[in-house]
């Protein structure tokens, strides 16, 4: 679980910017935000049913910046033909630090049925965690992308020690 995707030399001039919510929270930005999705595969789409919320976790990829995931006929299709605007969340939460982030995205959800678009969706290599048959390919366009990461006190322990382990000699035979 990666939730300081920047150690180990690999950020970026965008990265290393930390800029904060009123809160104290530290607010990703897109590309960062895009990069964690990269890395994750279970997300969680969230519809109104009813003018209530509800959330269903799927298997994702990203297809250029939007998310795809694959579904049967139900709720998450229906959405899609009705070109509704939905939220697409991923977390990644360390329980012993009490740490992690959070990206949201929100836009409008379609149903994929252009040959070149089912085309590289297939080529994702998509597999459904879910039983049955889920052939419907779901698009929910990253028209808004937030990101927030948190860190507890216990955070700048976490980055000693794993700084201690890096320059560890190793152990003698």
């Amino acid at each position: 679980m990666d939730l300081w995707p920047c150690r180990n030399g690999t950020a970026t001039e965008e990265d290393v910017r930390m800029e904060t919510d009123r809160t104290g929270l530290i607010v990703l930005p897109r590309g960062q935000c895009l990069r964690l999705l990269r890395r994750s595969r279970i997300g969680r789409v969230v519809v109104s049913i009813g003018a209530l919320p509800a959330a269903f976790p799927v298997n994702f990829a990203l297809l250029d910046d939007d998310v795809v995931f694959r579904t049967a006929p139900g709720t998450k299709l229906s959405v899609a033909l009705d070109e509704a605007v939905v939220g697409f969340e991923v977390d990644r939460i360390d329980p012993v630090f009490e740490s992690g982030w959070s990206v949201l995205i929100q836009g409008t959800s379609s149903v994929l049925t252009e040959p070149e678009d089912l085309e590289r969706a297939q080529r994702l290599h998509l597999r459904p965690s879910a039983p049955g048959d889920r052939r419907h390919f779901v698009r929910v366009r990253s028209e808004l992308v937030s990101g927030r990461r948190f860190l507890s006190p216990l955070h700048g322990m976490a980055e000693a020690s794993a700084r201690d382990l890096e320059t560890a000699e190793p152990l003698p035979a």
